[in-house]
């Protein structure tokens, strides 16, 4: 067999596909733009590929005026433009759109409850009145008005053993911090079961992001390597090519470390750290990744001003367009310390990772866009090659790169040919798109289809919120009332402050910029 067929040949080893019950999935929030957007895009694609069961109900909730059939044709519209294959086709569509209805109503009106219930009950399957999901695409202070009505309407039903009647899917951000998260969660299960309560993070559906269990614990050569002994230090860098733009007054309230540490960034720290899970249920892996952030060394004040730093961008340009400083976007503070920028170097107190750090950062007008994680491996004795490298022989590094030109890079050295001995570093490169094919399910695919079958584990657990909150809160309260200092500002399309180099520069560590990589 010759390497250039060996791809064709390997076989395929695949989970048992889920057979799902049909279902009701009711959408709060139906008139919103995430609708739009995601949620019937995705919903159609499942349908369009044939994970959807047979039987399946749609149902829009909003306070507009609108029937049945003037809301398909407004969802058929914008699927033209959102869908991920084009054009609709319109037989897919048929089929799809008779399972689409409205319901008219104020979040606050019981009323409005009733009538819903009575259109569910309606519905002549008893699975599709029964096994019901309540999608909340709404602002996070009306989760709670929401699964009250739900749970009057006896729509909700919080079940003993951890069983009950119907799933609540909410999306972020999950409060504000601590004490909100707190609040919000137990707003929730008043009327609900842990178990019934879907907190989605569209970040945890990515292919890539799913990949890193995959490749840490079905690979052994490269989970021998994972911890303390081979590993010097991580990098993860989710850097963004786009300014604020005319999300200002959510970024006032939120910052960088609120909009993607909090969330994504933890998320996937701890799903590169964790330990191997005694099995792939969805507790057992929620277990593990809870027991990796509770493991994050805590930061005191002091901690923050040696560990955390902060960066707002000013005027710059981004591939040769002009981009105007934080301060001088729509509906921003003139005045504004909210960080667009934030570096992290955080410590795992485990026997796996004691003494390695794990250097996060995130940003707005960086030169690209990209998501990875960087493992570089401790450096072999400058001892063989001292004579013809100096100090510059590279340490050996692995790339997890998330988005784009997914895939995943091996960097070692290797002798350049010729009669001298020069060494140069190399890679070994898999990509997504050559191995697999271009196409990729949008990321709310996979997850509005494991709340369906009822798997959690791509959600996130009441624990893991607030583990994560107490991380960021301590950071935040270590900023109030300081203001941003000129080693903090950056210009748009650089990579940051410079006190953000300061900070890997104090253990002989620099960042590792992200580069496009083809396959």
């Amino acid at each position: 067999m010759n390497s250039s067929s060996t791809s064709e040949a390997l076989p395929v080893v695949s989970g048992s596909a889920t057979t799902l019950d049909p279902f009701s999935i009711v959408i709060f929030g139906a008139s919103g733009d995430l609708t739009a957007r995601k949620l019937i895009p995705a919903l159609y694609h499942l349908c369009k590929d044939g994970q959807m069961p047979a039987d399946f109900r749609i149902v829009g909730f909003a306070r507009r005026e609108k029937t049945d059939e003037s809301w398909r044709q407004e969802l058929r519209a914008d699927l033209a433009k959102f869908s991920r294959t084009k054009p609709v086709d319109d037989k897919v569509w048929s089929v799809f759109s008779k399972n689409i209805f409205y319901c008219v109503g104020d979040m606050t009106d019981a009323a409005a409850y009733q009538r819903l219930e009575q259109k569910l009950s309606g519905f002549q399957k008893p699975a599709l009145r029964e096994n019901l999901l309540f999608y909340l695409a709404t602002q996070p202070s009306q989760f709670g008005v929401v699964a009250e009505q739900l749970h009057l309407a006896k729509l909700l039903q919080k079940g003993t053993n951890n069983v009950g009647m119907g799933r609540i899917i909410v999306e972020k951000p999950f409060g504000h911090d601590l004490a909100s998260a707190e609040t919000l969660n137990q707003e929730l299960t008043r009327f609900a079961n842990e178990q019934q309560v879907f907190r989605i993070d569209h970040y945890l559906g990515k292919e890539t992001v799913q990949n890193i269990l995959m490749f840490r614990f079905s690979n052994s050569i490269f989970e021998q390597l994972w911890n303390r002994n081979s590993v010097d230090h991580v990098q993860l860098t989710v850097s963004e090519k786009l300014g604020v733009g005319d999300r200002g007054g959510y970024y006032e309230e939120a910052g960088a470390i609120r909009d993607m540490v909090q969330n994504h960034m933890l998320q996937v720290l701890s799903l590169i750290a964790m330990e191997p899970p005694v099995s792939l249920e969805a507790e057992s892996v929620r277990n593990e990744k809870v027991k990796l952030l509770k493991s994050i060394r805590a930061l005191s004040p002091a901690d923050v001003a040696r560990q955390v730093v902060r960066g707002q961008y000013f005027a710059g340009s981004v591939d040769g367009q002009v981009r105007p400083g934080y301060r001088q976007e729509p509906k921003v503070n003139l005045n504004s310390n909210v960080e667009t920028f934030v570096a992290l170097k955080l410590f795992i107190d485990n026997w796996r990772w004691s003494g390695v750090p794990f250097y996060l950062r995130t940003g707005k007008n960086l030169p690209m866009s990209a998501s990875e994680v960087r493992i570089q491996f401790r450096p072999t004795p400058n001892v063989l090659f001292a004579a013809q490298c100096g100090n510059q022989l590279d340490a050996n590094g692995l790339t997890l790169r998330l988005q784009p030109n997914e895939g995943i890079s091996l960097h070692f050295n290797g002798k350049v040919p010729g009669m001298s001995l020069g060494v140069r570093p190399v890679r070994m490169h898999f990509s997504y798109d050559a191995e697999f094919g271009a196409y990729t399910p949008e990321a709310y695919e996979r997850l509005l289809l494991e709340a369906i079958s009822g798997d959690a584990t791509l959600f996130i657990r009441r624990d893991e919120v607030e583990t994560a909150w107490q991380i960021v809160d301590s950071i935040r309260s270590a900023w109030d009332g300081k203001p941003l200092t000129n080693r903090e500002f950056y210009a748009a399309g650089t990579w940051g402050p410079i006190a953000a180099e300061d900070l890997l520069a104090q253990s002989g560590h620099e960042w590792h910029e992200p580069h496009l990589i083809n396959p």
